[in-house]
């Protein structure tokens, strides 16, 4: 799985996969969560509060570019780094 981007302790991969809506997987020390890129929810797995949250605004802001790494990643593409919260 490529990683995306990472902030605060979190780190933020993508694998595209043509049975799953588009996602991204999150790591932060021991949990590891798949988030949907629609509206930014917790699909499976664990994530803290907070940490759950910054991963939707960060999901939020870079909307767009996530879609566009999620094509890149379906047509076997580069992807492109994201910028991380600040």
């Amino acid at each position: 799985m490529k990683v995306l981007s990472m902030f605060y302790g979190i780190i933020i991969r993508m694998e595209y996969n043509p049975n799953t809506v588009p996602q991204i997987q999150a790591e932060y020390y021991d949990h590891t969560a798949t988030f949907d890129l629609a509206e930014g929810n917790l699909i499976s797995g664990t994530m803290p509060d907070d940490q759950a949250l910054f991963i939707g605004a960060w999901i939020d802001i870079h909307h767009a570019e996530l879609m566009a790494n999620w094509k890149l990643e379906k047509e076997g593409e580069a992807l492109y780094q994201i910028a991380p919260l600040q």
